[in-house]
């Protein structure tokens, strides 16, 4: 069987066959690049209408990698997901709290999930960084109370937990917003490949050496 072996050569070849499925939504060439990016990642082009990016979402995003922006996730797959050679250059952290022993403890405590006791952790250490979250829905609803509540102001929240419970809501509260730019994908898909998938993109336009 003959095949495909090259890795650029299989990605162009994937970015070539997801291209139609774009046509029609008016997208700049930065959105293109991240829708495309982030279709790939999920293998399925039915991402395409579905995935809303705020028009100072890219931007935000790329200003804070720049200045040295921590990233803030909700678990350690977008951690893992994210390209570090690609994001080392700039001198941010990543950083993911949920299997602390004491964000367990914390979570018992207040009767909340994990994840919503680790993004409460971080507090204001969140104000200028990059939120990506890829699971949990607890964890989405938590940082936008917090935004609300608390006044923290990320630099962009990169909203995409997937699920049947809470997801859609979660997700459909961060579109709400008129506070923080934000990339999300409506309904019950997402996932943490898909959040990481995001960032790696708005990196690559950045910088494509990986």
């Amino acid at each position: 069987m003959d095949y495909i072996k090259q890795p650029m050569e299989i990605e162009n070849r994937s970015m070539e066959i997801i291209a139609p499925h774009l046509e029609g939504l008016n997208l700049d060439e930065a959105q293109t690049k991240v829708y495309s990016r982030m279709i790939h990642a999920s293998g399925d082009v039915e991402y395409a209408p579905v995935i809303k990016i705020h028009p100072d979402a890219i931007k935000a995003t790329q200003e804070a990698l720049k200045k040295g922006a921590n990233i803030y996730t909700d678990v350690e797959m977008v951690r893992t997901g994210i390209h570090k050679a690609s994001f080392n250059r700039y001198g941010g952290k990543i950083e993911c709290r949920v299997s602390d022993p004491e964000i367990a403890k914390l979570a018992k405590e207040k009767g909340i999930t994990r994840s919503m006791a680790a993004m409460r952790s971080f507090g204001k250490d969140l104000d200028g960084a990059i939120i990506a979250i890829g699971n949990a829905p607890t964890a989405l609803f938590e940082v936008l109370r917090m935004v609300d509540e608390e006044g923290i102001k990320p630099a962009v929240i990169i909203g995409i937990p997937v699920g049947f419970v809470g997801a859609a809501d979660s997700k459909e509260l961060l579109a709400k917003n008129t506070k923080i730019p934000y990339i999300t994908v409506e309904g019950t898909k997402g996932g943490s490949p898909i959040a990481a998938s995001a960032i790696n993109a708005i990196m690559y336009l950045l910088d494509n050496r990986r």
